[in-house]
């Protein structure tokens, strides 16, 4: 008699734990086979529906990329996915729960209705935590892009290339605004995500402005003023914004024209990353491994030296990363430019899809912290194509800087036969140039080898920037 009452125990106990773990696997089974039919079939439908779009999704994924990248991106579909998670959390747990109480919890033995209870609690938890969780990235990723991108009017590719302007401003003590200290032009093919860095050096003076522009109007023989240099346009411009009617960003404007004017690029969007906020997105994807080829300077400035980030491959935190692309001390501005362009390389390849999926609120939240653009958020789904194909590609560089350029009084026509000639070079239109003879210098980096920053070596107007970091 004993034996048949703990055997008959022990079947109500496997059958409580077996309709939890059925609801676990296919939502709404318990329901259908020992509950409230109707309830089981929608969930069970619901269900059905979800796996189906995941496969869906899945094969669009390896089919059209473009297509998932918009669907990301999209704020209205992602504030649709976020409310379907949150129900799909409450609704799981509450068909855990109904499959609990169709087990017939108070049936069974002390032991047994404890074992059930700590097992339907682990499963209602683990599936609405990880829900809700899903809920809260998917707001994260929707507000970022609310707050860094815009609605603003999308652009076309320029000879089948689109060209960002990067700015990198310093709002330091003692500053007024976030004025551009550093200025590269991130040239990239339309179709293959083929990229060309552009250096600008902040010193260079008697420029032109794009031809019919509101500066080329004002300084119609070039920006020749006293002490006039590129990275004071966007400070000419703050004090003079009744110029630039209608526009929220006189100062980045205002430096497009010159950026025009200079390379005979037309700028489609622009990126203005802040300096002092660099370091948190360096810590928040794990630190970014480089070469350092001297020893460079953290501190100077204005501030005393108070240390130094030592030669040899080293992976670099946010603070030493900062110093390591902004540091002039013992070195010029031409330098910091090549170092400058080696970060963004290194952050291109290195930020594994792994590492933004799992450091991705702390990227967001230093992403817009640090970063502001024109971009639109409709145009995210093309270049987040394009970045992930740029990843397999090599990226060039061309530095418009001494020997080449004589930044004091710059030849243009130089200059945009420069630039025509590095994107020509990196889509295969034109011939390398020829190697060794001459010695080169950072001053003109451009790829391949940045070597020793502090000693003059290159003028190879554009090569793979790559092994210099």
């Amino acid at each position: 008699m004993t034996s048949t009452v703990e055997r008959a125990a022990r079947v109500r106990f496997r059958r409580a734990m077996s309709l939890m773990v059925m609801t676990l696997v296919v939502p709404g089974s318990a329901q259908l086979m020992a509950g409230n039919r109707k309830v089981g079939q929608v969930a069970l439908r619901i269900w059905l529906g979800v796996l189906g779009l995941s496969v869906l999704l899945l094969l669009a994924a390896l089919v059209d990329r473009e297509l998932v990248f918009g669907m990301v991106t999209n704020t209205t579909l992602l504030l649709l996915l976020r409310l379907g998670l949150m129900a799909g959390a409450i609704a799981w747990a509450a068909l855990l729960m109904d499959a609990w109480r169709l087990g017939q919890p108070l049936s069974l033995g002390l032991a047994h209705r404890r074992a059930v209870v700590g097992f339907n609690g682990v499963l209602c938890f683990g599936v609405a935590s990880v829900l809700l969780f899903g809920a809260h990235l998917v707001g994260v990723q929707r507000d970022f892009i609310i707050t860094m991108f815009g609605d603003g009017e999308a652009t076309s590719a320029h000879d089948g290339r689109y060209n960002v302007l990067l700015l990198g401003g310093d709002s330091g003590a003692g500053r007024w605004g976030l004025r551009p200290d550093s200025m590269t032009i991130a040239s990239i093919d339309a179709d293959t995500g083929r990229t060309v860095l552009i250096g600008l050096p902040r010193n260079m003076a008697n420029f032109p402005f794009r031809e019919g522009s509101v500066m080329a109007e004002q300084f119609p023989d070039g920006f020749d003023c006293e002490g006039c240099y590129l990275n004071g346009v966007s400070t000419w411009a703050g004090d003079n914004t009744g110029l630039f009617k209608g526009s929220d960003n006189p100062g980045v404007d205002a430096t497009i024209m010159a950026i025009e004017g200079i390379t005979d690029l037309t700028i489609n969007y622009w990126a203005m990353v802040n300096l002092q906020g660099f370091k948190d997105l360096v810590d928040a994807v794990g630190g970014v491994t480089l070469n350092v080829r001297q020893p460079i300077p953290v501190g100077g400035l204005g501030s005393d030296v108070t240390g130094y980030i030592e030669p040899g491959v080293r992976k670099l935190d946010g603070h030493d990363t900062l110093w390591y692309a902004r540091a002039r001390e013992g070195s010029d501005d031409y330098s910091r430019m090549a170092r400058q362009k080696c970060v963004m390389n290194a952050m291109l390849e290195q930020i594994s899809p792994q590492s933004a999926v799992t450091n991705f609120e702390s990227i967001a939240k230093a992403s817009s912290e640090m970063i502001s653009t024109n971009l639109p958020a409709s145009e995210l789904d093309t270049f987040m194509s394009l970045a992930l194909k740029a990843r397999s590609e090599k990226i060039a560089s061309l530095s418009l800087v001494p020997p080449m350029i004589n930044t004091g009084d710059p030849d243009i026509d130089l200059v945009h036969r420069k630039v025509a000639e590095a994107i020509a070079r990196a889509e295969g239109d034109a011939p390398a140039p020829a190697k060794g003879g001459r010695k080169k210098s950072p001053d003109s980096v451009t790829g391949g080898s940045v070597g020793s920053l502090s000693e003059g070596y290159a003028a190879n107007d554009s090569e793979d920037l790559g092994a210099a970091c």
